[in-house]
């Protein structure tokens, strides 16, 4: 099929499965050989738009919220409405809360609803829709600017671009659900020569006072956390002596930040981001009362963050980068019963969680599936993009430069490393012997010229010696057990490299690889590039020779099988007998070069982008320049501006809501939304939050929000009479954290050791850990029998400790 290389413009392809697709009718063609390589292509979309004055009377209408299904047409309505009020009354609009201006704006709805064309009237109006665009059509919210000020902004980058598909046509949004349900009075809605006065006209200023008296915990300044603190100051949350913002991040600025979190500016790379996030909200309002801290959230941490802290709060934003983080927030939430608005970015799509105390599920209730690793023998034998040798030159970076100083700094140190080692299963004590060999024998360098020589010998071996011994093994003309070529679908044949001192990327290789072998052994770095370019010219390396019968795994199962249950004992001895002993060590330590993708002079970047594109070009992967590598290399979450401010411009809307508090007696969330938005697409997704699961003991239904609460102190007898009196509950098992306290197995004479036991007693003694003087409370999970001797789930037991008790003592 030689002609399809000839083929100039792009055609149409049938999807088959990952590794398969038709291209229609070949008849025309020769006959397929083997190999080839496809390019897919993006073909342009052609939109034909109508002109503003066609779309005012035909509107084409993008619905954003499906629970609101025909509401952009009842708001365009409305918007013509409010033109033509403000063209009769002098400019202005509606006055806020003012019953007669929003009768009057309803009326013109229907005269321009009868004017229009038979195919665009609306055919019943929402008259409480409309009445609320008019009441409140002076307001001015920062949350909503954040919102469609990020979605025009995307649609001008598209403009100019011509990347992702535009809003076709009209896309209005509104967050109705976030007025009060008692209506705001016209008083309480008048302008008062203050910044907060688009907000009071929307809310009135006895919410505003209630917003500004708000306290919240933001965790995390980084591209959401600035947006949110942005907000906020904007707002006016937390703006009165009552109020307070608290917000932690323990990382400091780096360059690459600057793009998207934009509180930051380049002075201020290497400060601490809370710190300088706090300072820049508060230049946006200085009534905003605002404590930075720089701590990790964490077991380790609670004396900081402890019941006083999160009792004196009213919520709790996530602006998170890990799973783990947003997960111990999550629990601390439910602990505290503390509302907790949850969001994250990722490129052009956003998402946001909104976990209502009681009533909604946790963040932690649902989880999302785990990201696909990529093969071992994908790694190491069969790569196919430029994502799998970027990975493989990272782990690559760990084996050479990061784990073996570890191992080495652990044996010269640790008396008891080797019977640590020694007592590693399978061929782990092998492997890590011949690494410590490797480090201190074999490869340890006395000059930079070593490292330089380590450097060419590695370049070999890795694009050239590897490759060869892959292709004896398997042959380009391989064919498998069923008749077709190995070398096919997602197996690239490879070829080997030949080494070039010229070629700025082979020398780039052994320049990075030299530098950080160097800098490992505290080397200086004693070469030119003029002179390792000269000195790797004049090497001279052994032919290589295929070594017969080594067996390459093709599959994972394979890989695994590979590796021996047992280690050779003579082996070991062998290499322990050729290592050099800790005492003739003593003074001597490898620095362990931990990755940093930000620092342009490290050599980190240098060694991965070269490594990387040396595979890619083994295997005929198109490369990747130093910015793409960094990212895919440097695992960095790609974030945009754009959505970042439309998802904390949707965390702001549900904060209205959770200030006013009204579901607390209604226990009604449908108010509330979580949502899922794409701006690329775009696609806006808004549902209901998922109320919590229900379980059920005896008669007593309970969720995640429930638990025991039992005052102490008492002693374990004590606690046990109290449910079977209380609860009709048999606690059969007691347990704190990984310690078991109690349970029905326990030998008679240990368990009626314990019974006499307070219960701070208890956990000191079993546990092994101080009750700390901070702790006012101590969280116990049990197993239960019911009366019938049946086993019942119940929640955990939340033990309130005695005020002013020293429980530190032993």
């Amino acid at each position: 099929m030689t002609e399809l290389n000839h083929q100039t413009e792009p055609f149409k392809i049938k999807y088959l499965g990952p590794y398969s697709f038709s291209i229609g009718d070949t008849r025309a063609f020769s006959e397929y050989t083997s190999g080839g390589v496809v390019t897919q292509v993006k073909m342009a979309k052609h939109l034909h738009f109508k002109s503003f004055r066609d779309s005012l009377q035909h509107p084409s209408l993008m619905d954003m919220d499906i629970a609101k299904w025909g509401r952009s047409h009842q708001i365009h309505l409305g918007f013509l409405a409010l033109d033509q009020f403000a063209q009769q009354n002098g400019g202005r609009l509606p006055r806020p809360h003012n019953p007669e201006d929003a009768d009057k704006l309803v009326e013109l709805c229907k005269t321009i609803n009868d004017d229009l064309p038979t195919e665009a009237k609306v055919e019943k109006l929402e008259e409480d829709v409309l009445k609320s665009l008019a009441l409140t059509a002076r307001g001015d919210l920062a949350p909503m600017q954040s919102v469609v000020g990020s979605i025009v902004a995307q649609e001008v980058i598209k403009a100019c671009s011509g990347k992702f598909h535009p809003v076709f046509q009209f896309l209005y949004f509104d967050a109705l659900e976030c007025l009060p349900e008692v209506a705001v009075v016209e008083a309480d809605a008048q302008a008062i020569g203050s910044r907060y006065d688009g907000e009071i006209q929307v809310f009135g200023k006895t919410f505003m006072e209630k917003l500004q008296k708000s306290k919240w915990f933001v965790v995390g300044a980084g591209a959401i956390g600035c947006e949110l603190l942005k907000n906020f100051a904007m707002m006016g949350l937390g703006c009165s002596p009552e109020g307070r913002i608290f917000v932690t991040d323990m990382d400091t600025i780096e360059k690459s930040n600057l793009n998207r979190q934009f509180l930051f500016r380049p002075h201020d790379v290497q400060k601490l981001k809370s710190d300088v996030a706090a300072l820049a909200a508060k230049s946006m309002n200085p009534h905003l009362h605002i404590t930075s801290h720089q701590n990790r959230v964490g077991p380790d941490t609670e004396k900081v963050y402890d019941d006083d802290f999160f009792e004196g709060l009213d919520g709790v934003a996530n602006a998170l980068d890990n799973v783990d983080a947003r997960m111990y927030m999550d629990r601390r939430c439910v602990f505290y019963r503390k509302p907790l608005l949850e969001s994250g970015t990722l490129g052009t799509k956003g998402n946001i969680q909104v976990v209502i105390p009681h009533l909604a599920e946790s963040y932690s209730s649902s989880q999302d599936p785990p990201e696909k690793s990529i093969p071992i023998c994908t790694l190491k034998n069969f790569p196919n993009t430029i994502e799998h040798t970027l990975q493989w030159a990272r782990d690559l970076f760990e084996g050479l430069f990061t784990a073996p100083a570890g191992f080495v700094n652990r044996y010269i140190e640790e008396p008891k490393y080797m019977e640590h080692v020694m007592k590693l299963p399978g061929a782990q004590p092998l492997e890590m012997l011949d690494s410590l060999k490797r480090a201190l024998v074999d490869e340890k360098p006395k000059t930079f010229v070593d490292c330089v020589m380590f450097a060419r010998k590695q370049f070999e071996e890795l694009f050239s010696n590897q490759i060869k011994q892959l292709l004896y093994n398997f042959p380009k003309e391989q064919l498998t057990t069923s008749g077709t070529p190995f070398w096919s679908g997602p197996k690239r044949c490879p070829h080997p490299l030949a080494f070039n001192p010229d070629n700025p990327q082979h020398l780039g290789f052994i320049i990075a690889t030299a530098s950080l072998k160097a800098e490992m052994y505290g080397l200086p770095r004693s070469l030119s590039p003029q002179e390792v370019h000269a000195m790797v010219g004049k090497l001279q390396l052994p032919v290589f020779q295929p070594k017969q019968g080594l067996k390459i795994a093709v599959t994972d199962a394979e890989q695994q099988a590979e590796h021996p249950g047992n280690t050779d004992g003579q082996k070991v001895e062998e290499i322990v007998h050729l290592l050099p002993t800790p005492a003739t060590l003593k003074g001597f330590r490898m620095a362990a070069i931990e990755f940093e993708k930000d620092d342009d002079s490290n050599f980190h970047m240098d060694f991965i982008v070269a490594t990387s594109n040396l595979r890619a070009e083994n295997y005929d992967i198109a490369p990747a320049d130093r910015h793409k590598s960094k990212l895919i290399a440097g695992k960095i979450i790609p974030a945009i501006a754009t959505t970042t401010s439309l998802v904390s411009g949707l965390v702001c809307l549900e904060l209205y809501k959770l200030v006013h508090g009204s579901y607390k007696d209604s226990k009604d969330m449908s108010k509330f939304k979580n949502a899922f938005v794409n701006l690329a697409l775009p696609y806006f997704g808004f549902s209901e939050p998922m109320p919590a699961p229900k379980n059920k003991y005896g008669d007593s239904e309970w969720t995640l929000w429930d638990r025991f609460e039992v005052q102490g102190e008492l002693t374990l007898q004590e606690f046990l009479d109290y449910f079977k009196r209380e609860h009709k509950l048999e606690v059969t098992m007691l347990s704190q954290g990984v310690s078991m306290l109690y349970s029905f197995f326990l030998p008679k004479d240990k368990a009626a050791e314990r019974m006499g036991w307070k219960m701070t007693e208890l956990v000191r003694k079993i546990s092994k850990k101080k009750v700390e003087s901070h702790i006012r409370s101590l969280v116990f999970e049990v197993c239960c029998n019911n009366e019938e001797g049946d086993d019942v789930e119940v929640p955990y037991v939340k033990y309130n400790l005695p005020k002013h008790q020293d429980t530190t003592k032993h």
